[in-house]
């Protein structure tokens, strides 16, 4: 397929967009282990997660055979403010490498939130708000996903709580501040305001904080607050559900020009853009219908896939939460005060740990240094200045665009760029300074976390 007939940005119509949401689940032999009460050690029923989350998206959250979920009109016509989002050609990119590749990414960046997260956003603050609460809790790693809730909030009227992790907190004031605009009140964490705040801080003090942290406060929060409920920016079924817009949309865009990817790349942290993106091609591959190439690319920093262990755990550092089947290095992990907070979490989505432990995907870890690198190519050749979460992503796409030059294979590559890098300035200041380190946890520091790990008989 020549340049010409292939433009830079494919955009879709409003009548392309997704109608419903889809369930990668339902089409897994082996479906992704359940969540375990950690008192019991038996599968949380709907009624026990009812008391921490909005009840449909506890349904959301069981159903492993519905293919499809309708979604709901409300959610479709607040979607077209910023939705289809462009799939774009990195012409620019693949000239300066010089490579036979074909790179194409999908941009979630175009809206205030900066990220992909206000695809789940506004489907949680809506069944929130259909249920008749007040509000809602949440935790926040680099700020989109906290960001992204208030906005959904503030448009539906609802009370917004967010815990920021505390190194983000300090590192991005501007994006906090974002949230604040928007309504949602803001707290550092770990920090002095919960039960769960004070033992971290006393266990760990002047910790600079984890997802894990953040979200056991903020369930704490939910949980003695009555009309609250507790929403997850990453992780759970419910939000790859709701994700796999990007990925529906993705897949529309290359099949009107006729264009199979090879390889398809995401970052991944919590799962949320990776399942997002990977859903339906990830779908084929589980139906034989088609096979791809998808790589998962996180921080050297916080290695869940790549050095974790595959096996029940909290998914927060204060073990109050229900346990989860995935790949983690282990809930008392905290990650070193890299760059990319919304990567900071010690677990995984437990639909793609299945995946990852099945053979469906492969996995990669990447040092900072070496993503900001890439960031700043990025930056100079395509002209937007991406998220250190999805310069993960971006790395690795350059490293196989790369590879295709040394053998002269003609690839296409789909990575994810999840979302803008403008609140996250000090993060490029502090590698144009040099002053940018690539601390990688040692095999002991993760087998002492590791070795924590609840006993499930």
């Amino acid at each position: 397929m020549s340049k010409n007939e292939v433009p830079y940005k494919i955009y879709l119509t409003e009548d392309e967009m997704p109608k419903a949401w889809y369930n990668l689940r339902a089409d897994m032999k082996n479906k992704p282990a359940p969540l375990m009460n950690p008192g019991t050690h038996k599968p949380m029923t709907a009624e026990e997660l009812g008391g921490v989350f909005c009840d449909e998206l506890v349904k959301q959250e069981l159903d492993d055979t519905t293919p499809f979920i309708e979604i709901p009109e409300e959610i479709r016509n607040f979607y077209k403010m910023y939705r289809p989002s462009p799939l774009v050609r990195a012409y620019c990119l693949e000239e300066k490498l010089q490579t036979p590749a074909k790179i194409y990414y999908k941009f979630e960046g175009n809206n205030t939130s900066g990220s992909h997260k206000l695809n789940s956003a506004i489907a949680q603050a809506y069944y929130a708000k259909k249920q008749g609460l007040k509000g809602v809790t949440t935790e926040t790693g680099a700020g989109q996903w906290g960001t992204a809730l208030s906005m959904a909030c503030a448009y539906l009227g609802l009370d917004c709580k967010v815990y920021m992790v505390k190194v983000s907190y300090e590192q991005k004031p501007f994006r906090r501040e974002v949230m604040r605009t928007y309504g949602a009140s803001v707290v550092p964490s770990p920090s002095e305001t919960t039960e769960v705040g004070k033992k971290i801080l006393a266990e760990h003090p002047g910790t600079t904080g984890s997802l894990g942290c953040a979200i056991s406060e903020a369930v704490e929060v939910a949980v003695k607050n009555p009309g609250y409920r507790y929403v997850l920016g990453s992780v759970l079924n419910q939000v790859l559900l709701h994700q796999s817009v990007i990925g529906l949309e993705a897949k529309t865009a290359l099949d009107k020009y006729g264009i199979k990817p090879d390889i398809i790349i995401g970052c991944a942290g919590g799962g949320s853009n990776l399942g997002g993106l990977i859903a339906p091609f990830m779908g084929e591959k589980l139906r034989g219908e088609a096979d791809y190439r998808i790589i998962a690319v996180e921080p050297a920093s916080c290695p869940s896939f790549t050095r974790g262990t595959f096996a029940y755990d909290f998914c927060d550092t204060g073990m109050i939460c229900p346990l989860a089947k995935m790949y983690t290095l282990g809930s008392s992990f905290i990650p070193s005060a890299n760059h990319a907070g919304g990567l900071r979490f010690h677990g995984m989505s437990t639909t793609l740990s299945q995946l990852y432990h099945d053979g469906f995907m492969e996995a990669t870890s990447v040092e900072q240094t070496s993503v900001f690198e890439a960031a700043e190519m990025f930056a100079r050749i395509e002209g937007i200045l991406p998220a250190p979460e999805s310069s993960h992503a971006i790395r690795v796409a350059i490293d196989e665009a790369l590879k295709c030059k040394e053998t002269g294979e003609e690839k296409t590559i789909v990575f994810g760029l999840t979302g803008t890098g403008y609140f996250d300035l000090v993060a490029y200041q502090k590698y144009n300074d040099g002053e940018m380190s690539d601390y990688i946890p040692t095999d002991e520091e993760i087998a002492a976390s590791v070795a924590k790990l609840p006993k499930i008989d």
